[in-house]
C-alpha cells in the first residue's frame, strides 16, 4: 500500500506538471478564458502539493503530531468552524484591519508632513528606520502591558509594524516624479498642493501600493504573534499556542490554513485595487497585454 500511494503521487505530479506546462504556453484570444487559465495554473499547482503531502504522510505513516495529513486538517477545520470564525473575528476583523488602516494611514500622513518639512525628513526617518528594526516579540509584551490583553494591544503592534513601511515607501514615491515634470508644473504656476495631487501622488501610487501589499502580510503576522503574549480566550495566536500545548496539531494547522487563506485574500484585494488605480503604469499595462 505504501508503494501505491507513492506511485499515485508521482503519476499525479507528472500529469499536473505536463498540464501546467501546456497551459502556460497557450495564448487565448478570449479574455475570460485566459483569465481562467491564469487562475487554473496556480490552483492546480497547489492541489498537486496537497496530494503529494497526503500521499507522503500515508505512505510513511508519519504521526499526526509531527505532520497531519491534509484530509485530517480538513476534517478538523469543518468540525471547528464556530471556533475558527470566532478566532478570525478577534484577530483579523478587529486587530488586523483596524491596525492596518491606522498604521498605513498614519504612515501616509507622516510621509506628507516629512516631504513638506526638511527638518522632519532628516530627524524622523532615521528614527523610523530604527523603530522598524525592533523585533515584534519585544514590542508585543510592552503593548500588552500598556493597552491590556484585549484586541487594542494587538492593534498597537500592527500599527507599529505597518507604519514605517508605508512611511518609507511613500517618501520614496513622492520623489519619483522627474525634475522636468516638476519644472513643468511650476511653469503652470501650480501650488505645492496642486503639484502633490496632480503629479507627485499619481507617480507615488506604485510605491504606496507596494507598502500596502507588504503590510497586508505584516499586519496578520504581527497580530498573531502579539496574541502569544496575552489575549482573551479567543484569537488565532491564542488558539495556536494553546493547541500546541495540548498536542492538537491538526487544530493548529487548521488555524494556519485560515490565516493563510485570509492573508492571501487580503493581499489579492490590495493587488486588484492597485491594478484598478494604477492602470496607466507600464507594469500593469504590460501585464494586461
Amino acid at each position: 500500500m505504501t508503494g501505491a500511494y507513492l506511485i499515485f503521487a508521482f503519476v499525479f505530479w507528472g500529469s499536473a506538471w505536463a498540464l501546467n506546462e501546456w497551459l502556460v504556453r497557450q495564448r487565448f484570444a478570449h479574455a475570460p478564458t485566459q483569465r481562467a487559465v491564469n487562475i487554473t495554473v496556480p490552483v492546480l499547482f497547489g492541489v498537486t502539493l496537497l496530494v503529494i503531502w497526503e500521499c507522503v504522510v500515508r505512505s510513511f505513516a508519519i504521526p499526526a503530531i509531527l505532520l497531519p495529513a491534509p484530509s485530517m486538517i480538513w476534517i478538523r477545520l469543518i468540525h471547528s468552524l464556530p471556533i475558527l470564525w470566532a478566532d478570525f473575528q478577534q484577530t483579523f476583523l478587529k486587530a488586523v484591519l483596524t491596525g492596518y488602516v491606522a498604521g498605513c494611514g498614519l504612515g501616509f500622513i507622516a510621509a506628507i508632513l516629512i516631504d513638506r518639512s526638511p527638518f522632519l525628513q532628516k530627524g524622523l526617518l532615521p528614527i523610523g528606520n530604527f523603530v522598524s528594526a525592533l523585533p515584534v516579540v519585544g514590542v508585543a509584551p510592552i503593548m500588552v502591558m500598556w493597552f491590556g490583553f484585549d484586541w487594542p494591544s494587538k492593534v498597537a503592534v500592527v500599527v507599529i509594524m505597518t507604519f514605517f513601511p508605508m512611511l518609507v515607501n511613500t517618501v520614496q514615491g513622492l520623489s519619483a516624479a522627474s525634475h522636468m515634470e516638476r519644472d513643468l508644473m511650476r511653469t503652470y504656476a501650480a501650488s505645492w498642493w496642486q503639484t502633490l495631487v496632480k503629479l507627485r501622488l499619481p507617480a507615488a501610487w506604485p510605491f504606496i501600493f507596494n507598502a500596502l501589499k507588504i503590510n497586508s502580510t505584516l499586519a496578520l503576522i504581527g497580530a498573531i504573534v502579539a496574541e502569544f503574549f496575552g489575549t482573551p480566550i479567543v484569537g488565532m495566536g491564542f488558539r495556536i499556542s494553546t493547541e500546541v500545548g495540548r498536542s492538537n496539531v491538526d487544530m493548529v494547522w487548521a488555524e494556519i490554513a485560515v490565516a493563510a487563506l485570509a492573508g492571501s485574500v487580503f493581499y489579492g484585494v490590495v493587488a486588484l485595487t492597485e491594478r484598478a488605480v494604477t492602470f496607466w503604469h507600464p507594469s500593469v499595462r504590460g501585464g494586461q497585454a
